[in-house]
C-alpha cells in the first residue's frame, strides 16, 4: 500500500513551500499519496485539496474572532478527513494557530506529526514551545538558530536550510522583463511589494503607492512597479493605484523577474524580505495592521526588529517602517537618503549576502522530503 501524508497550509507561503516539498515527496516516492489544507500550487504538485487556505489567510487577533465559525469547520472537516483515511502522517506547515491546536487532536488519534516551517518562537509565545515539544514527533527548520532553541529544550528539530534557495532566480534577462512590463532600462526603477493576503494589500499598498509620489517628486529619473500575489484579485490592485493617481506597472506572479529588476525595493514585511535579500536588493520594510492588533502583538513580541531579514541577521540590516512610522513622507525620505548614499547600499547588500549565506545551501525541500519519509518507516 502506498504511504498517506495529510499535508496542512495556512497562507500563501505555506502552499509555497508545501508545494515544493509535495514535489520532492514524489520524485523519491512516486506513488505517495498527499492530500491537504492548500492553495493551487500544492494542487498542482499532486496533492488532493479538502479546502483551500484562502479560507484560513486571516491576519491578526480580530479577524480570526470574526471567522471562528468558519474556521472550527474547517478544522473538524479536516479530522474527520484524517479519522477516514489514516494518513501515516499530518505534516503542518507554518500557520502555528490553527496548526498547534490540530497537532493536540492529531495526538489524540494517535497520528505522526511533522513540523515544517517552525513557529516564530522566538519572536512571540515562546511557551508555544512546550506545545511543539508535547505534541510534535519531528519539527524540520529552515532557520540554524532555531534548531539550536529548539534542542536546548528537548525537541527533535533538524535545519534542512531555506527551501527559497532552491527558486529564487529570474527566468528572463533584466532587459526583457523590463520590456515586458513596459519599463525603461535607463531609469531607476523602485519596486512595491504590499504582501500577499488581502488585508494586509488593503492598508499597506496606499501607504506604498504615497510613498511612490513623494519620490517621483524628488526623483524624476525613477520608475515603479508593483507585485500583485496570484492568490488576490486584481481589481484590489488596479482600484489603489487609480486612486493615487500614479504611474506603476503591475507585475503579476513572476516575483523573481520583478525583483531582479529593481534596484530598490519597498516591501511589506514577511517572506518577502527574504526574497528580496535572496536576490540581494536593497529595500525598506513597511508594515501596517489595525489598532487593535497592534496593540496586542506590541505586548506579545519580545524582539526588537520584525523584518525576517534583520531577524534572521541579529541585527539591523535594513530600515523598517511599522504602524505609526509607515507614514509615505518618512518612508520616502529615508528611500532617497539611502539611494543617494551608496556607501550605505553597499553595506546594506553586504548585510544580505550574509543573510543570504546564513540560509543554507540549496535543496532543502529535498532533505525535508528525505526526513519525512524516513519517518515513515
Amino acid at each position: 500500500m502506498p504511504k498517506k501524508i495529510v499535508i496542512v497550509a495556512g497562507e500563501a507561503s505555506g502552499d509555497f513551500h508545501s508545494a515544493s516539498l509535495i514535489k520532492a515527496l514524489k520524485d523519491i516516492h512516486p506513488h505517495i499519496d498527499i492530500s491537504g489544507i492548500g492553495g493551487e500550487r500544492m494542487r498542482q504538485a499532486g496533492c488532493k485539496i479538502i479546502a483551500d487556505y484562502s479560507q484560513l489567510a486571516i491576519i491578526g487577533f480580530t479577524d480570526v474572532l470574526k471567522n471562528i465559525k468558519k474556521i472550527e469547520r474547517i478544522f473538524n472537516d479536516l479530522l474527520e478527513h484524517v479519522d477516514k483515511t489514516s494518513p501515516d502522517a499530518v505534516v503542518l506547515v507554518d500557520y502555528p494557530g490553527f496548526n498547534l491546536k490540530l497537532a493536540q487532536a492529531l495526538k489524540k488519534r494517535n497520528v505522526k506529526v511533522i513540523y515544517y516551517i517552525s513557529p516564530q518562537v522566538w519572536a512571540w509565545w515562546r511557551g508555544r514551545i512546550k506545545t511543539i515539544k508535547q505534541f510534535v514527533d519531528k519539527i524540520l527548520v529552515v532557520f540554524k538558530f532555531e534548531q539550536a532553541l529548539y534542542r536546548e529544550n528537548g525537541i527533535d528539530a533538524q535545519f534542512v536550510g531555506h527551501p527559497l534557495l532552491d527558486i529564487a532566480q529570474a527566468q528572463y534577462s533584466e532587459e526583457d522583463f523590463l520590456k515586458r512590463l513596459g519599463l525603461s532600462a535607463h531609469a531607476t526603477t523602485i519596486g512595491l511589494a504590499p504582501g500577499s493576503r488581502k488585508m494586509e494589500v488593503k492598508r499597506i499598498l496606499p501607504v506604498l503607492l504615497k510613498s511612490a509620489k513623494v519620490l517621483k517628486e524628488n526623483l524624476p529619473f525613477v520608475q515603479f512597479a508593483v507585485l500583485k500575489a496570484p492568490e488576490l484579485p486584481k481589481k484590489i490592485f488596479v482600484r489603489q493605484i487609480q486612486k493615487h493617481d500614479i504611474h506603476v506597472s503591475l507585475c503579476e506572479n513572476n516575483t523573481y523577474d520583478f525583483l531582479n529588476i529593481c534596484d530598490f525595493v519597498l516591501v511589506a514585511s514577511g517572506t518577502a524580505t527574504l526574497e528580496t535579500a535572496i536576490m540581494k536588493k536593497p529595500m525598506l520594510i513597511v508594515y501596517k495592521v489595525s489598532f487593535l492588533n497592534w496593540l496586542i502583538a506590541r505586548c506579545l513580541i519580545r524582539i526588537p526588529y520584525i523584518g525576517l531579514v534583520n531577524v534572521v541577521a541579529g541585527k539591523k540590516v535594513v530600515p523598517e517602517f511599522v504602524q505609526f512610522r509607515a507614514r509615505p513622507n518618512v518612508i520616502a525620505r529615508k528611500a532617497m537618503e539611502m539611494l543617494e548614499d551608496h556607501e550605505y547600499l553597499t553595506t546594506v547588500k553586504e548585510g544580505l549576502q550574509e543573510v543570504r549565506t546564513s540560509l543554507g545551501s540549496p535543496g532543502a525541500s529535498k532533505r525535508a522530503a528525505e526526513i519525512v519519509l524516513k519517518c515513515l518507516e
